[in-house]
């Protein structure tokens, strides 16, 4: 099959890795084996219960992170991305980080189902604007379990909250029948993505085994004049360590041959 590539001349569209692919590594080392798979920009996974990198570390002394992560590392970071809510003093930490690293893009979770939306919308409110002040976009991340689920809930969302926009991940909306109107309907409202193979069952596969239609989601961001990242995140209890390094060179290739 010839892939056509989608983004001609657009070098403004890129791709990117997690380091949460590695989260069960200390973050040096994390940074270390994605450099070894030649990806050359990173998006980096906070999170507090795992040894990998804490948010509330980060956010301690943001000038300090800063700075090591500079002196440490060959690769510029493009993202961060929390696993969970912080609090807002630890969110201004690591918005500072952000903006000493030149990091544009902040994911994070919305509040579980249930939430009442309009206290999900002021939550919300405050941390487009905490991170506003340091030039850093907020996107929530569309997955199981919490508000934007549900993409209709995700898009008001972003309506009501001007500013904010969605880190979407394609492996939870791949029912056949809905898949195009789908990513039409976020389309506008994406800043990010989180991209792996994946079926309507199983939510991490092998690369090439799985339902998600890469091209059909560069289409439609090409339609819509995407210029970032295609951040590619494995869920490492997914896929064993000594396959992952293989799975994270088969996505990137891919992804890379469609731009």
């Amino acid at each position: 099959m010839v892939i056509e590539p989608l983004f001609k001349g657009v070098c403004s569209v890129f791709v990117s890795v997690s380091s949460r692919c590695f989260a069960e590594m200390d973050f040096a080392e994390a940074c270390h084996q994605v450099v070894e798979l030649e990806f050359d920009r990173l998006e980096i996974w906070l999170d507090e219960s795992s040894k990998h990198l804490k948010p509330s570390q980060v956010a301690a002394s943001p000038e300090t992170f800063a700075s090591q992560f500079r002196d440490q590392n060959r690769i510029p970071a493009i993202a961060f991305d929390l696993a969970h809510d912080v609090s807002r003093d630890v969110f201004q930490g690591i918005c500072r980080a952000s903006k000493l690293l030149r990091v544009t893009q902040i994911s994070v979770p919305s509040s579980p189902l249930g939430t009442p939306f309009n206290s999900e919308i002021d939550r919300l409110k405050d941390l487009v604007k905490i991170a506003g002040e340091e030039g850093v976009r907020v996107s929530i991340r569309t997955e199981r379990g919490l508000l934007s689920e549900d993409l209709h809930n995700a898009v008001e969302l972003c309506d009501s909250v001007r500013g904010l926009g969605l880190t979407f991940d394609p492996s939870y909306y791949l029912n056949p029948a809905t898949v195009d109107k789908s990513m039409e309907l976020v389309a506008p409202y994406i800043f990010h993505t989180h991209l792996r193979d994946s079926t309507v069952s199983d939510v991490q596969v092998q690369v090439g085994l799985g339902e998600v239609d890469f091209s059909l989601l560069v289409s439609v961001l090409r339609k819509v004049k995407y210029t970032r990242a295609l951040s590619v995140e494995l869920i490492p209890v997914r896929t064993d360590l000594e396959q992952r390094g293989l799975e994270l060179r088969k996505l990137r290739m891919l992804i890379d041959s469609l731009l």
